[in-house]
Parts: structure tokens; sequence; C-alpha cells
């Protein structure tokens, strides 16, 4: 497997799909002038949970924090063995609030309160969790895009490491600018870079997500270091300074503009397959 090659995250239906594949957000790899891979493999969360409506805020700022009972639903416990999932490597605050000094009308009545629990919630992925996931996984031989959001959590996937429960070339997204992690300052995205080349080496696959506003920015920064890229619109709903995006393909075109524009190309399924030793679209359990 050629060093050079990178991973991230694009759309199966502007790359190309394989047969049997699904065209949703995925991830995407470019490359110097050689064989360099954007790929489409679709990506399933094991961290997910079903979608339950939020209390109204009225009774959620009267909420306290002792009474947060644990996520029932995490970590899961049936698996459906696809070829590459998202993990994330710790608990942490995860805050959507802010935008409600943004925005003051909302077209659906769970989206105020749905963002105002955001302040008094956590995403829980614990030791534990982890660990779990990661061995109950390995068994299918399912491998990760492993979602870190700040310096911290990649001395976590460290430790995994270190203990041969994560074994290389794995993939790690580092993702940034969401409130709670890292943000997405060019020294946010230099300093995890060298902190994942320091700890990891030529172990690992390096991508970037860029939250919101920070999405192509951070994408064409992580393109120029020799990275990869992931956009879509779980990411952001924005294609340039106040304007919606229409489509997650609106979004891979534009990424893809601009890899190619530093004298990248685009790789295909098969050579991201390689590049992250995936199983193959035959063996999952769909």
């Amino acid at each position: 497997m050629s060093k050079d090659r990178r991973l991230g995250r694009g759309l199966a239906a502007l790359l190309g799909t394989v047969e049997g594949e699904e065209s949703i957000d995925s991830p995407v790899a470019s490359h110097p002038r050689v064989p360099a891979p954007h790929f489409s493999i679709a990506a399933a969360s094991e961290t997910a949970q079903p979608q339950v409506a939020p209390p109204d805020s009225e009774a959620l700022l009267k909420l306290s924090v002792h009474e947060i009972d644990d996520n029932p639903y995490q970590p899961r416990r049936e698996f459906s063995e696809p070829e590459i999932a998202s993990l994330n490597m710790g608990t942490m605050n995860f805050g959507l609030y802010p935008m409600l000094e943004r925005f003051k009308e909302f077209k659906y009545d769970w989206e105020k309160p749905y963002l105002e629990a955001s302040r008094a919630g956590v995403f829980k992925n614990t030791f534990a969790d982890i660990e779990y996931i990661l061995t109950k996984c390995a068994e299918s031989g399912t491998r990760f895009e492993i979602e870190c959001y700040d310096i911290g959590h990649l001395y976590t996937l460290a430790h995994f490491v270190d203990r041969g429960i994560v074994k290389g070339p794995f993939f790690v997204q580092s993702v940034f600018g969401l409130l709670g992690g890292i943000g997405g300052h060019p020294e946010d995205v230099m300093h995890m870079k060298r902190t994942a080349d320091r700890l990891f080496g030529d172990q690992y696959q390096w991508s970037v997500l860029g939250a919101g506003r920070n999405q192509m920015q951070v994408a064409a920064m992580s393109a120029a270091m020799g990275g990869n890229v992931r956009v879509g619109m779980e990411d952001s709903l924005w294609i340039g300074a106040g304007k919606l995006a229409q489509s997650n393909a609106e979004q891979v075109t534009k990424v893809r503009q601009i890899i190619e524009g530093l004298g990248l190309e685009i790789a295909t399924p098969d050579d991201a397959r390689e590049m992250l030793q995936l199983k193959g679209g035959d063996r999952v359990n769909f």
C-alpha cells in the first residue's frame, strides 16, 4: 500500500459505487498525481441510538444534572457487521445550543428543545464502551473511522493501540469546530496532525471533518498537508457564506474541485478498501 495515498469522505453518487453499495456519505481520499483516492464506503455508526423526542424547553431548564440517566441504548449490543463504522474516542460535551442565539424561528416544534438539550447533555462513550465495541466488532472484521474531537482522544486511541486492541492501519477522523471539542483554527489542525504523527507514525491514515463553516477551510488544509477529507450535510448545512447546500453531492463537488486544484486525484472504492484493509462489500450483514 502506497504511503502517499490519502483518505477522507465523499459521495458515491459522484465518485462511483460498487454494486450493492448505498449512495450516501462515504469516505474519500486524495493523492498526488498517482492513483489517489476519494472513495465511497457507507459508514454506519455503532454508537447510534433510536431518535427520541426531546423534552419541552421549560421542563429541561428545571432538570438537574443528577437526574440524567445513562443512555440504555449505548453501547449497542447488536451490530450489522459493516465494512467500516464510526467510533468516538470519548465521552464529551456536545454543545449545539449556541445556535439558539442566531436562529429565532424554527420549522418544527422539536428543533428548539433539541438544541437546548445539548446544554445539559453529554455524548457518552466510556473506556468500557469503546473496548466493548472494538472487541465485539473485531469478530466480524469491521474496521473503524476513529473520530477524535480533541487531543485527549488521540491518547485514548494510543492506549488501545498499546494494548493491541486496535491494529494498524487505522483510520483517524479528526473533528474540528464543535463546541466541546478542539477548534477549527489552522493551529488546531496542525497540532492534531503533529500529535497523531508522533503517537502513530505510519500506522494510520488521517482525515478531517470541519463542522459548519469550518468544513471547506479545514478540508483544504488537510489536503495540502497530505491528509484526507470528509464532507456532507451531517457535518455542515452550508456550501458558502450564508448559502445553504442543496445536497451532499454539491459539497462533494466543491471539495473535489479544491483537491484537484491542488494537483491531487480521487480514489476509487477499490483503492480505499486496499488502503484501509477493509473486508469487502460482500462480507457485510445488512
